[in-house]
């Protein structure tokens, strides 16, 4: 692994600490929220890092601001900032703050429920759609002595409604100035400053299905005791950062956890890396910037803001990144699987037009299973997936359609005209497409840019007969088979203006609308 100093275009946030660092958009854009600045006082400025350009940029946002506050939690919840607590440097606080990154705009919900009392040098993480709270220093009643918090407090992100956690297990003592990262369904506490003046290195995982503390054993090079480091977590590894137990002791190291083992590793990473500190924050750039971190800012020992920003390059790829290709894989024996079992045995139910009852489908042809999504009078709306493509149409019921004849129609006409069906009409073999039955004007469009319709003309339309045969369901519970028999490839200018001219009619007719709530059944369709 290696660090490398970030110097970014334009005015960035200068010195600070007590500060929050959070990457959104896939780690496109990197926002610095709050933090005691180099005006000496805190501050409510938001600045963004645009990490593919390397630029800065100070957004004009909307809304009313927070108040100006370090120490605070900044947690992303899809596209907005949520941010809780901190202190104005003379009042703790409790607010909660929006920042909505798409619009730039500042939102103050109301909340409901039991919220935590005001703190500082807290901690929160995200679980699906619930913020969790924990720990963190606040006032006694008589605002004169600190109080060391180690409860947990859960907000429902959608609903803005705080409820105090019951908790059962090993939990962690009462602390400030600690990390908390979430796993899966796992919150992970490290390290802190306890009410005893104590430094920890303790690591206590909470299972936020259960509400259950544990105390994680682990192995390896052990992590020093601190507080005010920076916790970045990284797939199932969390880096550490930083950090601090007195005024002389502080940390540029960098420790990584496994989660899933236990096991401690100390970092070895390239000279020329960020300098001891503490209140430093920190993200994760990832996928945007694959398998890098980000650490910007912090407090020297000189009790100074710090003014610079490094990349960590970790090397490591996310685990889920190869997950889709397996998935692939399984889907694609799975189809193979089913494709030759349906191919062993023909199906005397599925028939082709003008040929004898009950006669066996030629070689070649595909059954693929299809979910009728809502009936109305005309029939039904059906849907499937093929080869990975989504495909929507309507299987009418046996009804005789008005349309009005036409004098040198083609079979493939008279077929849409004399029975209702699913029309398949494909440009190559890759391309398959679901529609309604042809309607006249189609037909009369397309004679006119084949410039008549000649016999030859005719005769090409014999050959691409689309053979369709429904059964008359009568309820939705129904299974039905429809054969289809797709169109050869072009061979002439003619005839790629016909297709092209048929394909797009086709594709309007596809415009459905979202499938209603009806119960669905299976039928099958055969498609070439």
């Amino acid at each position: 692994m290696r660090w490398e100093k970030v110097k970014g275009i334009g005015e960035g946030p200068g010195k600070r600490w007590g500060h929050t660092c959070n990457a959104v958009k896939g780690g496109r854009l990197l926002y610095i929220f709050g933090g005691y600045g180099k005006l000496n006082c805190q501050t409510n400025q938001v600045h963004v890092l645009d990490t593919l350009r390397q630029s800065w940029g100070e957004p004009e946002i909307n809304g009313p601001p927070p108040t100006p506050r370090d120490s605070h939690s900044c947690t992303v919840v899809g596209d907005n900032l949520f941010v809780f607590g901190g202190t104005d440097g003379t009042n703790l606080l409790k607010d909660l703050c929006i920042l909505d990154t798409s619009s730039h705009t500042w939102i103050c919900p109301t909340v409901r429920g039991e919220a935590p009392e005001a703190r500082e040098g807290h901690a929160a993480a995200l679980v699906g759609k619930r913020l969790f709270v924990f720990g963190g220093c606040g006032r006694s009643a008589d605002n004169i002595n600190e109080v060391y918090y180690n409860d947990l407090y859960i907000l429902n992100t959608e609903t803005f409604v705080w409820n105090r956690a019951t908790t059962s297990g090993t939990s962690p003592s009462p602390r400030d100035s600690h990390s908390c990262s979430s796993w899966k369904n796992k919150i992970i506490v490290i390290g802190g400053e306890d009410e005893r003046d104590y430094y920890l290195s303790d690591v206590h995982i909470l299972d936020t299905d259960t509400l259950i503390w544990r105390e994680l054993s682990t192995s390896g090079q052990s992590l020093p005791p601190r507080a005010g480091h920076s916790t970045v977590s990284f797939g199932k590894n969390l880096f550490v950062f930083g950090g601090f137990t007195d005024a002389q002791s502080l940390y540029n190291d960098l420790y990584m956890l496994d989660i899933e083992t236990g096991v401690w590793t100390k970092v070895m990473t390239a000279p020329n890396g960020p300098s001891a500190r503490f209140s430093v924050a920190g993200d994760c750039l990832d996928p945007c910037m694959s398998g890098v971190l980000v650490f910007i800012g912090g407090c020297s020992r000189s009790l100074e803001g710090i003014d610079d920003m490094y990349y960590l390059y970790t090397g490591i790829a996310r685990e889920n990144e190869r997950r889709p290709d397996k998935l692939s894989l399984r889907k694609q024996l799975k189809l193979k699987c089913l494709e030759q079992n349906l191919n062993l045995v023909p199906n005397p139910v599925l028939c082709r037009l003008n040929s004898p009852v009950c006669q066996s489908l030629p070689p070649g042809k595909k059954i693929f299973q299809a979910n009728v999504t809502e009936r109305n009078s005309a029939g039904y709306r059906i849907e499937t997936v093929i080869d990975g493509k989504p495909l929507h149409g309507i299987l009418f019921l046996n009804k005789p359609h008005t349309l009005n004849p036409v004098t040198n129609t083609s079979s493939r006409k008279r077929a849409s005209a004399d029975i209702g069906s699913v029309v398949s009409n494909g440009i190559n073999s890759n391309n398959l497409t679901t529609s309604k039955v042809l309607k006249q004007e189609t037909i009369e469009d397309r004679q006119e840019l084949q410039g008549g319709d000649s016999s030859e003309s005719r005769e090409r339309h014999k050959e691409a007969d689309t053979t369709v045969i429904s059964s008359t369901p009568t309820t939705a519970a129904e299974s039905f088979k429809v054969s289809v028999n797709q169109e050869p490839q072009a061979v002439s200018s003619n005839r790629n203006e016909e297709e092209n001219v048929t394909t797009k009619s086709l594709v309007e007719n596809l415009k459905t609308d979202a499938p209603n709530d009806v119960a669905s059944s299976k039928g099958e369709v055969q498609l070439k």
